[in-house]
């Protein structure tokens, strides 16, 4: 199966779909694989290095001609003219929040794999975890570089010092971003305060913690009580596939202190806040309503591309490898991880929680491979 590495176009995504030990893999195998020229180059690849794994240099229209096109973020509007019947697209989709792009691979017969819906063997979700883990640490990073007077915050340091009173980070969604987003701000010194809505989920942070932290029942009381305190709150919730629900009002933000970050890292599923109502980007990445600093960057891990890239290649080649070389209706049957992936597929929707977010037809999958 060919294979085709575009370049992102999202603004300032510097990741790239895979390393150049990833192509090798795949060429290995005997797949063909065609990049396109300076695709990883901001994440530290020189084509060079990706024509030594086997790989050849090109230019988009030729990466986009494979059978099998492997990216990092969903396609953009000015990429809709390379879509067609045939072609499978592995890559993050978050079609949920995207009722364009949704329509554009439907009526294209875009058979699309995202790499958010892949479901593993422990139940959970390999591919989606990395860069939950890098999104969930930067959240804190950036947070404590919103609050700095300079930037429009509240003047406070996220890191503690002896004998002033800690920030206070509140972490909406006790999963695998908000455990690392707990951790990383625990870990500068920070008062930290977990809310979510499984008991399980808060005793197990209680006890990996070992009651370092706060756990909260995520509740609109709860919420109302503990956001006016917050000097940082991190939207941490995901639900696989669906639109993400908007758990804090507009009434709660306004309650927070002026100069308070909100980082709602879920923004490219919708958002957890009211007040987040459209994704930013690196050039302009915050605004302010009620005086609170909204952070919306919908691909948060695009700033540190080099370990980025390497933590995708690791958990989306293997995966890729069984659609190239089964095919993808003998590897979605012999891997649920691809099985789950796929949303769309020749020209149906097949992923539940995208049809009942954007009220669109689902179709069944099992039956049409």
């Amino acid at each position: 199966m060919k294979i085709g590495i575009p370049k992102e176009l999202k603004n300032n995504e510097n990741r790239v779909a895979l390393t150049p030990s990833g192509v090798q893999s795949f060429v290995a195998a005997g797949h063909p694989v065609a990049v396109e020229h300076d695709a990883g180059f901001a994440a530290g690849y020189a084509d060079e290095a990706y024509e030594a794994a086997g790989a050849t240099m090109t230019d988009a229209s030729t990466t986009w001609a494979a059978e099998m096109v492997i990216k990092v973020k969903e396609p953009l509007p000015a990429e809709y003219h390379f879509f067609r019947q045939g072609l499978i697209l592995y890559t993050y989709l978050h079609l949920a929040a995207n009722r364009e792009l949704t329509l554009a691979l439907l009526k294209a017969g875009v058979t699309g794999i995202g790499y958010e819906t892949m479901v593993g063997p422990a139940d959970d979700l390999p591919a989606l975890a990395p860069m939950s883990q890098v999104a969930g640490r930067m959240a804190v990073l950036v947070g404590a570089e919103c609050l700095q007077n300079q930037n429009g915050g509240k003047g406070i340091l996220l890191t503690s010092v002896p004998g002033v009173p800690k920030a206070h980070v509140v972490v909406i969604g006790g999963g695998v971003v908000g455990e690392n987003a707990a951790r990383t701000a625990l870990g500068l010194g920070a008062r930290v305060t977990v809310m979510d809505i499984n008991a399980h989920v808060l005793a197990k942070l209680d006890t990996d913690f070992d009651g370092q932290i706060e756990t909260l029942f995520s509740t609109p009381a709860n919420l109302s009580a503990i956001l006016p305190t917050a000097d940082l709150a991190i939207g941490a919730v995901l639900i696989p596939g669906a639109k993400a629900p908007k758990i804090v009002t507009e009434e709660m933000v306004a309650s927070m202190q002026p100069g308070s970050v909100v980082v709602d890292i879920p923004i490219d599923q919708g958002g957890i806040f009211a007040t987040s109502d459209h994704a930013t980007d690196f050039d302009h990445p915050t605004y302010v309503k009620h005086g609170v600093i909204h952070y919306a960057v919908a691909n948060i891990p695009g700033a540190v591309p080099r370990t980025a890239t390497e933590a995708l290649t690791a958990v989306t080649t293997p995966a890729g490898l069984k659609i190239a070389s089964l095919g993808l209706a003998k590897a979605a049957k012999a891997d649920n991880m691809v099985f789950t992936g796929i949303n769309t597929y020749q020209g149906a929707l097949v992923e539940h929680a995208v049809a009942q977010s954007l009220d669109l037809a689902e179709a069944g999958l099992a039956e049409r491979l």
